[in-house]
């Protein structure tokens, strides 16, 4: 069985619970992992406050090394890492190292930001006698790192990489469904020489651990992704005590294709951007306006790059040209798709192509697109997180960028356009975190990402993200006359 990791032990639940880890594919038990409390959440709490000050004084290139140091331990063990990301979670083996490849370039990322961080001098009215001002920079404290399912290791590199960079100290809380490849990162960074206690994981359930993690008085620091109705709840937990909250929440990305667009790149682009991780991603093109002279073209493409997808096993390859699929990560969140595709074929839309699956076991949802669907419709109004996807015409560029901006979600967007004009008024108008132009839905390291709306509140990514984890104090010298 797995264990937490708290104050760098390997250590059961107070209580005694287990959960078990279920592979998405086979519906078969993977591991069991500790069942934390808030007992639990109470222990790793006071291990990252007793290790901070050791943290936080250390000299920020020994930080740095450090965080290097585990990161090349990942990058050894990374095909085994991969491989167990692959059993609780689901996605295909190359899916897999992708996203390792990606926690290790973000945190890479950091630990080269680690020795940047800077402050500020200015000179100062002489009214109270001569003086300066200076602007220095100061870990926040103890973070608490809540991560979702869809990309363990990515969206924890994201929070942890910029935590530790700015001298603090983490407790991470894993979705309940994958904890295990967090956990052996985490002992891998402690094996490679993190202090004990720096980096913490606690397993469990949201209402319990994650409740209890937000709400103790000792977390100064909550970053969270995951849906807009929990980020709401943590709000209201984190409030009361004014702690510094930034949430990534969920998305509804729409994709505008122009009539001068390069229907090829586009068709690719939306392709990856929804059925990449069977559609479980809250960065995803979700909704896709068409201008007409372009939408046959589009569509037939479309559907041509989509029929190579072949449900199966992550740890299985697809003959080519067929491209593995796998599962999605819950029975719940499976029939949740399954729910808004029937609501909108109820209401009118209908199904333009559909996989199969004729499997017993798994929880696989053939890929889905449609056309047709009320803008008022579930596939619509609500994230829709699986491989279903919305197509919808549009006869000018008023009309698509109405239809992008209604919504209560605002991460992500992308226009497909060769027209500086359209470009511009893409970016200045549509009302998400991000805006792409000619390019796929990608998080970059190395750009400041959030969203707007019911999508969230704060950044994570880019240089901007070390700021959240700093705090500036002002100080004045005087005396000087």
């Amino acid at each position: 069985m797995a264990q937490l990791l708290v104050g760098g032990e390997r250590v059961s639940a107070r209580g005694g619970g287990e959960m078990p880890v279920v592979n998405p594919a086979t519906e078969e038990v993977v591991d069991t992992v500790p069942k934390g409390t808030a007992e639990d959440v109470e222990a790793a709490v006071a291990a990252a406050k007793g290790a901070l000050a050791e943290w936080s004084g250390k000299d920020p290139d020994e930080r740095a090394a450090i965080m290097r140091a585990g990161i090349g331990a990942v990058k050894e063990r990374g095909r085994e890492i991969a491989e167990l990301l692959v059993r609780e979670q689901g996605k295909p083996l190359s899916e897999a190292m992708g996203e390792l490849h990606h926690f290790i370039h973000g945190m890479d990322f950091y630990a080269d930001l680690a020795s940047k961080v800077r402050g500020a001098y200015a000179p100062l009215p002489s009214s109270l006698g001569k003086s300066y001002g200076m602007v220095i920079k100061r870990p926040v404290g103890v973070c608490a790192a809540i991560v979702p399912f869809n990309f363990p290791l990515t969206l924890m590199g994201t929070k942890v990489g910029p935590a530790l960079a700015g001298g603090n100290t983490v407790v991470v809380k894993p979705a309940e469904t994958t904890p295990l490849a967090t956990l052996r990162v985490a002992e891998l960074f402690a094996e490679a020489g993190l202090p004990a206690g720096v980096f913490n994981v606690v397993t469990g359930e949201g209402p319990e651990v994650g409740e209890a993690l937000v709400a103790h008085p000792d977390v100064r620091r909550v970053a969270f992704t995951g849906s807009t109705e929990v980020g709401r709840r943590i709000m209201e937990l984190a409030g009361p005590q004014f702690k510094r909250v930034s949430v990534e929440l969920g998305g509804s990305d729409p994709v505008i294709v122009c009539p001068d667009a390069d229907v090829d790149a586009a068709v690719k682009g939306v392709n990856i951007g929804r059925f990449f991780n069977a559609g479980q991603a809250c960065l995803a093109a979700k909704r896709v306006y068409v201008f007409d002279e372009v939408y046959d073209e589009f569509m037939e493409g479309l559907i041509k790059r989509v029929s190579r997808y072949e449900l199966g096993d992550g740890l299985t390859k697809a003959e080519k040209p067929k491209i593995r699929m796998g599962p999605m990560n819950s029975a719940r969140y499976r029939d949740q798709v399954a729910s808004q595709l029937e609501e909108a074929l109820g209401r009118g839309a209908r199904v333009v192509y559909q996989g199969e699956w004729g499997g017993e076991k798994g929880y696989f949802f053939p890929p889905a697109v449609i056309e047709g669907a009320p803008h008022d419709s579930r596939v619509v109004r609500e994230e829709t997180f699986g491989p279903l996807l919305p197509v919808f015409r549009v006869g000018d560029l008023d009309e698509a960028l109405r239809l992008a901006n209604d919504s209560r979600y605002g991460l992500g967007s992308s226009i497909w356009t060769r027209n500086i004009r359209w470009i511009h008024r893409a970016a200045q108008e549509i009302e998400a975190g991000m805006t792409w132009v000619n390019q796929l839905h990608y998080g970059y390291d190395e750009l400041p990402f959030g969203g707007v709306k019911d999508s969230g509140v704060g950044r994570e990514h880019g240089p901007e993200a070390l700021e959240y984890y700093l705090e500036s104090k002002s100080v004045v010298i005087g005396g000087l006359d």
